[in-house]
């Protein structure tokens, strides 16, 4: 019997598994590929795709990049969807076949190992490629940069402290699994890589279906009774944010269903062990003499057990940079509590309600927001143009081309440390110093 369910088990796994799948889903949303006539095909004679599961990683020398041959990735980098409405596979072109809601788009981002941009592909469906688009922006850097900041600033610090512990960790765990398990992307063909900037990492389990599922369900865990709202408008939002990050990892091509599957339930068992212990984490860091040693340590010892797991790929840059940030954040909120910069509503207060809405309450929450990022953005690039040069020069390295510089594990680990670290700290302590001198905090 129990040699029948893991049977059954494996079969179900691998079905999942097959990029088949992921290639119908697109058909369903309205993307088609511009794959020639005849796929390429490995020594073995069997096509790309009959061959799920551990391949060898994509790097630039390879033939097979983006959505067909690799003489299509060196043409001109063109982002978002195009106006080309009478665009063709074959690309031809006519006027009489024309479908007024088909357009022919680029992958949103080039590769940042290998540089590849992908191959161009149809869209028939725009709603579904935004919306979709939106879904995978929130499990990239830029939404962080945005979301943690405007809710320490406006919204509940206690709630944005420990969401990065969880954030930090869930990428950590996730990442580091991912070099382990080494599973390549779903092939292309059959799929349409819709995003090709991850395409060099490993794909199992989905870190972004992970983030995606654990900030909102983090999220609602530690604003359900501490702010008024009821239970089941929580869960809703929470669920919907986090299907539509997992649905848009298929749509672009990036995760087979498995995959987004299996990171799902991945971060909610992460979370299932974080909950209970936030509150210890959180005040330790924040009271104890030893934090800060302690906060250094762990953090570069984790970075540097994900940094030997695997050859360089852009997953080490993102585990690193998780762990800078969790650092930074750390570090920030122990200075916080010392010199009493924010202090947290006193549980007498709970639940906290939203203030009524008002013309002055939402311009101070834009004027901080603005201000805030601004400074942020401004210390990345202070940051990032200083550290790698000076890493450079350090090790003896050649700096004129930056990407290669950072596929050195001594440049690429202290490098996304330091950057990151500064720009947390900067985000929850330096800038709402600044707010208190400027009258707006």
């Amino acid at each position: 019997m129990a040699n029948d369910f893991v049977k059954t088990f494996i079969k179900v796994c691998k079905n999942l598994q097959d990029p088949c799948h992921v290639a119908r889903f697109q058909q369903l949303c309205g993307v088609k590929g511009t794959f020639p006539d005849k796929a390429t095909k490995p020594d073995s004679g069997r096509s790309e795709q009959d061959c799920p599961g551990l391949r060898k990683r994509i790097q630039s020398s390879d033939v097979m990049v983006g959505n067909g041959a690799a003489g299509d990735a060196t043409s001109a980098q063109v982002n978002g969807v195009q106006g080309d409405n009478a665009a063709r596979p074959d690309g031809a072109s006519s006027a009489a076949n024309v479908d007024p809601d088909t357009a022919r788009a680029k992958p949103l981002r080039r590769n940042s190992l290998t540089g590849d941009v992908g191959q161009e592909f149809l869209i028939h469906n725009k709603f579904l490629f935004y919306l979709f688009t939106f879904g995978t922006e929130l499990g990239n850097e830029m939404f962080f940069i945005v979301f943690f900041p405007f809710l320490f600033w406006n919204i509940d610090a206690l709630v944005s402290r420990r969401l990065i512990v969880v954030w930090a960790w869930n990428l950590f765990v996730g990442q580091s699994t991912k070099d382990m398990v080494r599973w390549s992307r779903p092939a292309s063909p059959p799929v349409v890589k819709v995003e090709v900037f991850y395409n060099s990492e490993y794909s199992m389990p989905s870190t972004h279906a992970m983030t995606g599922t654990a900030i909102p369900f983090c999220l609602f865990m530690l604003t359900y009774g501490r702010w008024e709202y009821s239970f089941l408008f929580g869960l809703s939002v929470a669920l919907s944010w986090s299907v539509l990050v997992c649905v848009s990892r298929v749509y672009m091509g990036m995760h087979s269903i498995l995959e987004v599957i299996t990171g799902f339930l991945y971060s909610l068992l992460i979370l299932a062990f974080f909950h209970p212990i936030l509150d210890k984490i959180d005040n330790f860091y924040m009271t104890n003499h030893y934090a800060p040693l302690v906060i250094i340590m762990s953090h570069v010892s984790l970075g540097l057990v994900a940094f030997s797991l695997d050859s360089w790929s852009t997953s080490r840059g993102d585990t690193a940079q998780a762990l800078g940030t969790g650092a930074g954040a750390a570090l920030a909120s122990h200075v916080n509590h010392h010199l009493g910069l924010i202090l947290d509503p006193p549980l007498s207060s709970l639940p906290l309600t939203l203030p009524p809405l008002s013309i002055s309450m939402v311009a101070l929450s834009l004027l901080r927001f603005v201000i805030g990022v601004a400074v942020i953005l401004i210390t990345r690039m202070i940051m990032k143009a200083l550290t790698i040069p000076l890493l450079c020069r350090l090790f003896g390295l050649p700096s004129d081309d930056v990407r290669q510089a950072r596929q050195h594990m001594k440049v690429e680990l202290p490098y996304r440390y330091i950057v990151y670290s500064v720009v947390a700290l900067s985000c929850i302590s330096v800038v709402p110093l600044l707010f208190r001198i400027l009258n707006l905090a």
